[in-house]
């Protein structure tokens, strides 16, 4: 992915500037302060609007204005690609900053901790979240590790459904326990082979996690809407 977006001035303009406290998006009422994140208008039609947060906005003389963001990446423009455990809606929070014209800025958008966004009850389009920072150059994250669950092992990804065991209260996706997701979505209990197997029923998880992916999980979980 390029390293400038769009809109970046190539030049430092003459005109002096001054901080200022909103911008009103063009055709329409919302209103964009320092700290909103914001949708901006790709180079290519195709693609996805690019997410950034603003970080400061300023006008000229001319009141032409301009916002001092820094860029969210999508999976698929990391070093490392989109992985099995990404989520439609995942973001990472870069070191990249950009000054854009504020015209560039299509819509407004709300990016959740990884948390807050697992508890929403619906998922509308204007939410995503973030439980990486990324460093652009170097393709490294922070954290560098997260828990893994199910026999795959994988981070949890809120768009799929996970059943918990409960024997070891570990979280797995019905395909990898033979199950489809009709199937899991009509359980009422489930124990995994290996606490199915031991004698007294109930086995400490092989990964050592006691709690669940997110809390408000359960066994008749549903789908993440998108």
């Amino acid at each position: 992915m390029a390293k400038t977006r769009p809109g970046v001035a190539s030049s430092k303009s003459k005109l002096s500037k001054k901080d200022i406290d909103s911008y009103t998006i063009k055709g329409t009422t919302k209103v964009v302060t320092t700290g909103d994140c914001v949708l901006m208008r790709p180079s290519d039609a195709g693609k996805p609007p690019y997410v950034a947060r603003v970080e400061k906005i300023e006008a000229d003389a001319r009141n032409n204005v301009k916002v001092h963001c820094r860029w969210y990446y999508r999976p698929e423009e990391s070093l490392g690609g989109r992985r099995q455990f990404h989520g439609a809606k995942e973001l990472f929070l870069s070191d990249h900053y950009d000054v854009q014209s504020a015209h560039t800025i299509e819509g407004k958008c709300i990016v959740h901790t990884f948390k807050s966004y697992t508890r929403l009850e619906n998922v509308g389009v204007e939410d995503y979240y973030c439980r990486f920072e990324y460093k652009a150059a170097t393709g490294a994250f922070t954290p560098d590790r997260v828990a893994v669950y199910c026999k795959c092992e994988m981070p949890y990804n809120p768009d799929d459904l996970m059943v918990q065991c409960e024997g070891c209260k570990d979280w797995y996706h019905p395909a990898c326990v033979g199950m489809t997701i009709e199937e899991s979505k009509k359980l009422e209990h489930f124990v995994c082979a290996e606490c199915s197997s031991d004698e007294n029923g109930i086995k400490r998880s092989h990964n050592g996690f006691a709690s669940s992916p997110s809390s408000d999980l359960k066994v008749e979980a549903k789908r993440r809407k998108r």
